[in-house]
């Protein structure tokens, strides 16, 4: 029986608008999921956001999401060191499991995501990255371009966001902090494989963002 099929789903829009929320677990990149892996990651994101009823409680799950899905510099011990956020498949669906979780208590009703979206993530042919470092001026980010280097290997993105205007910054190191997006093709690179994304901005410097895959689902 579908477990879906006695509650309420809710809207295109709803969902949609939650798509660049998310967070990953361990293990390595999930490139195929099945339905119950999905299910899990639905999971794995409506408990937590459940059991979260203080807004400093909704914080905190919201940083550990991120954090789990963070490459790499920590941003509570490098503030302004360069990182990257991957929007995997996993990180998608449990997105939507708190946004699940957001929307029962609001309603007070069971609120779940329709089938045709679940099995739309599980379709994603693509990883988009969102890629966060700081500069010296508010437009030093754009033009940049990024490859994922995988040993020998160096993959090209399929697309590159533009990126945004400097916002200030509060802390130490350089003024501004800026961020982009890019999509990175899962069939062209090893979703286990330790990795580098390397961006170079167009005043020449040169940022480098080490990747465990292994530690990101």
């Amino acid at each position: 029986m579908n477990i879906y099929r006695h509650k309420r789903v809710w809207g295109l829009a709803g969902f949609l608008g939650v798509c660049l929320i998310g967070f990953g677990t361990a293990w390595a990149i999930d490139v195929k999921l099945s339905a119950e892996d999905a299910q899990k990651a639905l999971e794995a994101g409506r408990i937590p956001m459940e059991k979260a009823n203080l807004p400093e409680d909704v914080k905190k799950v919201l940083q550990q999401a991120s954090l789990a899905a963070r490459v790499g510099a920590d941003p509570e011990k490098e503030p302004c060191g360069a990182s990257a956020i991957l929007r995997t498949k996993r990180y998608r669906l449990e997105a939507f499991g708190r946004q699940e979780a957001v929307e029962s208590k609001k309603r007070k009703i069971d609120v779940r995501m329709p089938e045709e979206f679940i099995k739309k993530v599980m379709d994603m042919p693509n990883m988009e990255i969102e890629v966060q470092l700081c500069g010296d001026d508010e437009y030093f980010a754009e033009g940049a371009v990024i490859e994922l280097h995988q040993g020998s290997k160096r993959i090209k993105p399929i697309d590159i966001g533009k990126a945004e205007r400097g916002r200030k910054n509060e802390g130490q190191g350089p003024a501004f902090r800026s961020r982009f997006t890019a999509l990175f093709a899962y069939e062209q690179f090893d979703s286990n494989a330790k990795s580098v994304f390397v961006v170079n901005l167009q005043d020449g410097q040169e940022a480098r963002i080490p990747a465990d895959f292994s530690k990101v689902r």
